[in-house]
Order: C-alpha cells, then structure tokens, then sequence
C-alpha cells in the first residue's frame, strides 16, 4: 500500500514529470542525458513570509519558485532541461497543493522544464519550498559574471524595483489607491519573468551576466567584484515602469529603493561595445526590452551612481540581505 507520501506525490507531481529521466518518480533518482551539452545548475529556495506571504495563491507560489531558477539560467545564456523540487509542508492541504501543482504544471510545460524528481516532507515550519534547475549549454558557453571588462556596456532587462514596492504594498508600508497600479506591481512581486527567450542573446553577445534578485545596486556590485573592475551608472537611465515611476513622483518610494529592493529577476549584461547593436537587435527579436545603463570601468572602487547633472548619488543600501 502507498504511503502518504507516495499518493501526494502520485496525485499532484506525477503528471508534471513527463521527462523519461524521471522515471515516473516511482525511483530514488533521475536520469538526465548531456548530449555532449554543458549542465548547468542552480538552486534557490523559498521561503514563507521570505519570499512569499502565507496569503499568496498557491498558484503564484508555485510559479516563483520555478522561475526564481529559471531566472539563473537565463543568465548563463542556458536552455532549461528539468528541475528537482523540495517540498516543506506543515499539512497536506488538498485544494492548496492542487492549486500549486496546476501553477507548476503550467510553468513546467511552458518553459520546457519537466519536474525530474525530489522529495516532500512535514514540518512544524514556515513553508518552504527549494528547487534545483538544470539547463543545457554548447560545451564552453556558459557567460559567467566574471568575465566583464572596462569599456563593456552595461544593459539590464525590464524594468527595476517593481516586485519590492509589490511587496511594501502587501506588507502596508505603501499606501496605493490606484487599483491599476497595486494590481501590476503585486503580480511583478508574486510572479516573476525569467527572461528565458533572451538567453540565446546572452549567449551569443554578452560578455559578463547575472540575474538581479537582491536589488540592482548590489548585484551590479557583485558583478564588478567578480570581474576585479568597477562601473559607471547614469541613475536616470534605469529603466522603471509607470507604475514605479507614478510613486517617485508621488513621493512614496526613491531611487534608492527601487535600485536596492530584491526580486526583480532581470537580466544585468555587460556587452563589448561593438556588439551592442546586435545584442538590442537579438532581445527586440526575442521581445525583450533591454536598457543601457552604464559602463564597466577599470578599478575596484564601488561603482558610481551619477544623477543628471553627473553628480554622485550617496546610496546608504545597495541590496536586499538575508542576514
């Protein structure tokens, strides 16, 4: 007779397993084929009242804790090939896990990442939910964030601070009125854009790249201490939504907020310059709007942040921190 266990896993996870590596998940294991490719593997976890809020559908749960890791590899230029799944459950909640199997079966089939396998177990608590994502790559390929070199351009994908003000919204430091506004910058917080159909772009013309999850400033940093360079930002070229742009205006967020709060999930290259031009021409072809923001200087001073009249802009906080 199955376990709890294995009818949860038969009942919600099976049908999202539809790569024959994972054997069904009825084995301990998966078996991914290389294909002569490079893998490429990440991991990330969520984390209830972390990266989620215990109100938060089931559906849009589920969907960032994939994308979450999508997001990685996309910045590695790497073509998604499956994902394993930790589940941390303080119940087996019947219309809360349907409801999350459907947003991952959405997600699985519509990124081409099958679930592989992985393991679901009780806890007393927060919900917690870790993926680990495997993507494949011509041997070599793989763009790395510390490989950028001074003279680089600096182009970040989307738009930036939108997931963070979502989350001051959720959590009643943002007041917002407008329903239009609330609605787009809480679906940005809840359910990231990985921007899968740039990577071949990041592949094939970038030169350094990462995903920005704790903020823009920090992970530009990140980059830059990386590479053993620094950088150059023009503050006002940062590309923002409407939406963020309407709280500048009103006073209810700053630059500094929205370049330092986390979970974007954007794309931050640095592309040689005589490649620019045919990077924007391969992210339009992919639709994907990208923004040149900067360039990579020699040094390792933190990077510069100049407002419009090339002064510097003094930021006390640079990115999101675990601890």
């Amino acid at each position: 007779m199955p376990s709890g266990e294995d009818d949860l896993i038969g009942r919600y996870f099976k049908p999202i397993a539809t790569d024959p590596g994972a054997l069904g998940l009825a084995d301990d294991a998966a078996v991914l084929k290389g294909g002569g490719d490079d893998l490429v593997i990440t991991t990330d976890a969520i984390v209830e009242g972390v990266h989620f809020l215990s109100g938060d559908p089931p559906e849009t749960v589920a969907r960032k804790a994939l994308r979450v890791n999508l997001s990685d590899l996309a910045a590695k230029g790497a073509t998604p090939a499956g994902f394993v799944m930790s589940l941390a459950l303080r119940n087996a909640d019947e219309d809360w896990l349907a409801s999350f199997a459907r947003g991952l079966f959405d997600d699985a089939t519509a990124f081409h990442c099958p679930l592989l396998g992985g393991d679901t177990v009780a806890t007393p608590g927060p919900l917690t939910i870790s993926v680990t994502a495997f993507g494949r790559m011509p041997p070599g390929e793989t763009i790395l964030r510390s490989r950028a070199k001074p003279g680089d351009r600096i182009v970040v994908s989307g738009t930036i601070g939108d997931a963070s003000l979502g989350l001051a919204i959720l959590t009643g430091k943002i007041i917002v009125g407008d329903v239009d506004i609330r609605e787009s910058l809480l679906d940005r917080y809840r359910v990231p854009q990985p921007r899968i159909s740039l990577s071949g772009a990041v592949r094939s013309y970038a030169r350094a790249a990462m995903d920005v999850s704790d903020g823009l400033a920090g992970d530009l940093a990140k980059l830059c201490a990386a590479s053993r360079v620094s950088a150059v930002i023009d503050a006002a070229s940062v590309p923002l939504s409407d939406a963020a742009r309407a709280l500048m205006e009103q006073g209810q967020t700053c630059l500094e907020s929205v370049v330092s709060g986390g979970d974007d999930y954007e794309i931050l290259s640095t592309i040689a310059e005589d490649r620019l031009g045919a990077f924007a021409g391969a992210a339009r072809s992919a639709g994907v709007a990208v923004t040149l923001i900067g360039t990579i200087v020699a040094g390792n001073a933190a990077p510069k942040w100049l407002d419009a009249e090339g002064q510097e802009i003094a930021l006390g906080r640079l990115s999101y921190s675990h601890f």
